[in-house]
């Protein structure tokens, strides 16, 4: 697969002064609601509108959504405020009525992208569409998963293409409803630099609350927009209230984000963020030393094991390192989650390296 600028003229052609906004109800409820709510955007940075009219939920018994008849609702709406529509689609259904009300955007959600043969049945459904079309990330943190649901988008010839990155489900708890993970996204965007990176705040965080400071890290990293889900009575919305919030609460944060520059041409900024970078640079390089010798002490630890029929794991020992680390973190200003991270990676390693020395 290559992305090329052409994949990503829908968004060049908008012709933005700032990062693309995307925005709009968790849930198209009402005609009355969607109406009220694209009329309090559209003098905005919002250049398009999002509804959700299908809603895959985790369990039953939850709001599935009103279905097709919200669809003539957005149809109403782009004629009054001339926004852009997006919705989200789940099979080849909801992109036959999706595409027969001249929906404008279509996105595919996490919990369809997890699923190679969904994924294929909407591409099918869409073969060599001009409408823009969206992948959310896929529920785990699982890059190729993700990059194969823009493949067969691609496959079946599909040119204006993006992706949206909404967290992922761990199973600790976290402050956030789904993980960001920012280094899976950032990942995707070193290999398709030209694809559409857009970051949805209102899944990471789960909280309206937070929505502000995740969207500044999406933008301290050079994402191309966000979608944020935004209602006008949040605290009564049919779904997913706690994340929503109002078109105000909106235009406040479009004006405390601030967008920074990729680089400057600042010849005292270029001395010395180069004179920084060789510091960072060399700081890596004997962290890996470190860990090599690390590792070297768990080969010797392995073979000791070996002799003495010792098992691989030892969950006390491995406890108390990560109590004291996560202590000794905290006073260097280390987060906890970073900490914990950092030493599951570390210790997967030296099981790894114990394991070949016993097996051998």
């Amino acid at each position: 697969m290559e992305i090329t600028a052409a994949n990503s003229n829908w968004l060049t052609q908008m012709n933005l002064t700032h990062p693309l906004v995307i925005a709009g109800p968790c849930s198209a409820e009402t005609e009355a609601q969607v109406l009220q709510i694209a009329r309090e955007l559209k003098n905005s940075d919002v250049s398009i509108f999002r509804a959700g009219i299908w809603k895959p939920r985790t369990r039953p018994g939850g709001f599935e959504g009103v279905g097709a008849i919200g669809l003539k609702w957005l149809q109403k709406a782009k004629a009054e405020t001339g926004l852009l529509m997006a919705v989200e689609v789940a099979n080849a259904a909801h992109v036959k009525l999706a595409l027969e009300h001249d929906i404008d955007v279509l996105w595919i959600g996490a919990r369809t992208t997890v699923n190679p043969f969904a994924v294929q049945e909407i591409a099918d459904a869409l073969q060599n569409t001009d409408k823009i079309v969206l992948v959310k990330n896929p529920v785990n943190p699982d890059l190729s998963l993700w990059i194969g649901g823009v493949e067969r988008l691609y496959g079946a010839g599909i040119k204006n293409l993006g992706v949206i990155h909404r967290g992922f489900s761990v199973y600790e708890k976290t402050k956030y409803r789904n993980n960001p993970e920012w280094q899976v996204a950032i990942d995707l965007q070193n290999r398709f630099p030209l694809l559409p990176l857009i970051c949805d705040p209102s899944h990471i965080t789960g909280r309206r609350d937070m929505i502000q400071e995740v969207s500044q890290q999406a933008l301290d990293l050079n994402y191309d927009g966000l979608i944020i889900e935004t209602h006008n009575d949040p605290d009564n919305a049919w779904s997913d209230a706690a994340q929503q919030v109002t078109p105000d609460r909106l235009k406040e944060i479009f004006e405390e984000l601030k967008v920074k520059y990729k680089n400057s041409e600042n010849v005292s900024y270029q001395t010395e963020i180069a004179q920084l970078r060789t510091k960072i640079d060399a700081s890596d390089s004997k962290l890996l030393e470190i860990i090599g010798q690390r590792m070297q002490i768990s080969e010797a630890i392995g073979n000791l094991k070996k002799e003495n029929k010792i098992a691989v794991l030892q969950n006390q020992r491995w406890m108390e390192i990560l109590d004291r680390m996560k202590e000794e973190g905290s006073n260097k200003g280390l987060s906890e989650e970073f900490i914990l991270n950092f030493f599951k990676a570390i210790h997967q390693e030296s099981i790894s390296h114990q394991e070949k020395v016993i097996n051998k």
